[in-house]
This record gives structure tokens, sequence and C-alpha cells, in this order.
């Protein structure tokens, strides 16, 4: 159906402009009934955007600082794959000391969903240790030697307890920040999986030790090799990951 789903939110509706980050979406800046907001328009499965708008409101129960689902006239959180939310005021983090804020947000996360059910149709990075596919992930797409490599990067994850990941929180892009709290938006690459592949950030503002921190930012390097494969972006997060 397209954009035209947005008539579903009621007659005070309008597209403003694209918004950049949007990749695997189309995503813009949308006005509705007065409110500034923000629409991602995707092809995800009604069980997957039902997983995401789900977890978003218990964040918000949980006191985290994320985009609300913005409900259709009739009451539905996204429609035709189209989901619109609150937008959120900030700036990307660009110190340090921001950097470590967005650490502790991370680790509240976790806390707060360990025990999560996983994405419909999603594979952690352990899972992918036996499987081939999950969501946006084949390895059969990837050259075997590559799939080696990122294979051996999860096994050292293997046996760790799982939560929901944000999924890509090291991009500034995807965090608001301002004096009193930290926001995390851009919830499409969420899933459950090991904590660690949300830690890799710079600063090490997660304050790992030497080993800890190779294993997140190799996991996380092989991760989102696998998830973009294969354009530059992820022939270069690939050259991250060390041969086997």
């Amino acid at each position: 159906m397209g954009w035209e789903a947005l008539e579903r939110w009621g007659a005070d509706v309008a597209r403003i402009e694209p918004l950049a980050g949007g990749v695997a979406n189309d995503v813009w800046s949308v006005h509705v009934n007065g409110q500034l907001a923000v629409g991602r328009l995707g092809s995800r499965s009604d069980a997957d955007l039902a997983w995401e708008t789900e977890l978003l409101h218990h964040l918000v129960r949980a006191g985290f600082t994320v985009p609300v689902p913005i409900p259709t006239t009739d009451g539905r959180l996204f429609a035709d794959g189209l989901v619109v939310m609150t937008y959120v005021e900030g700036g990307p983090p660009e110190t340090e000391a921001d950097w470590r804020r967005v650490a502790d947000t991370l680790r509240q996360l976790h806390r707060s969903t360990q025990g999560w059910p996983q994405r419909p149709g999603w594979r952690s990075s352990t899972d992918l240790l036996h499987a081939d596919t999950g969501t946006k992930i084949d390895l059969g797409a990837m050259p075997p030697e590559a799939v080696a490599r990122c294979r051996a990067a999860w096994a050292r994850l293997a046996g760790r307890q799982t939560c929901v990941v944000h999924g890509n929180p090291s991009n500034p892009g995807n965090i608001r920040v301002t004096a009193d709290r930290v926001a995390l938006i851009d919830w499409d690459e969420s899933h459950l999986d090991v904590p660690d592949l949300d830690l890799a950030l710079p600063h090490n503002a997660a304050d790992l030790d030497t080993g800890a921190h190779d294993v997140a930012a190799q996991a996380s390097a092989a991760w989102e090799a696998a998830v973009c494969w294969d354009d530059a972006y992820a022939v270069r997060r690939l050259a991250e990951v060390r041969g086997v």
C-alpha cells in the first residue's frame, strides 16, 4: 500500500521530508494531528512489528526514553508495514562522558529484557553457529572463509545469557542525548542476543577489559558484516574480523 497507509492515522497527517539513516526502510518526518513524528515504512511482517512495538512500550514503562508508537485511528500500532512514532529530541553523543552514559543506558536495557522472546524470524549470533539464515542474514551468500571468520568470532559468545540488544548503538545517529537523559532510537535491528554485541562502543565507554573488549569488537564487526553483506561497509567490517 505504501505511504497511502498514513491516512490510517487520521485526516490531519502529512509527510514532511526524508530522514537520514533509512537503509532497509523509507523513513520520513511526518505531522500527525499537529504533532511532529517519524514514519518508517518497510517490509517487516506484522509479527516482527508487533514484537518491536511491544518492546518499545515495555521500555517506556520501565523508564527508558525511546520512540513511542502512535496508534492509528482504530488503535493499531502499525499498518501495512508503516509504523509512526514520536519524535525524540536531542543530539548525538560527542564526548567520552556522553558515551559512558550511553553504555549505562544499554546495560539497563540488557537487565530489563532478560528472558525476552526472540524477534520472529531472527537468529542470535550464537544461533548462527549452526543456522545459515535469519531475517537479513544469509551466510550462504558470503564466501566460506568469511563465514568461518564470523562464526569463530561468535563462538566466543557461546553459553552467555541473552537479552534484547539494540543492534547498532555505536552509530551516533541512533542516540539522542540531552542534559538529563539518553534516548535510544531506531530499533529496527533490535533482537535477542548476547549483550556484548552492544558494548563495543567509542572510547571503550563500557569499560571492558582488554579480553572482553576484543570479544565484543570481533563479534560486533562479524554481525554487521553478515547483516549488510555485501556492500562496501560490510566488506570493511569483515576486514576487522581476524582470520581463522
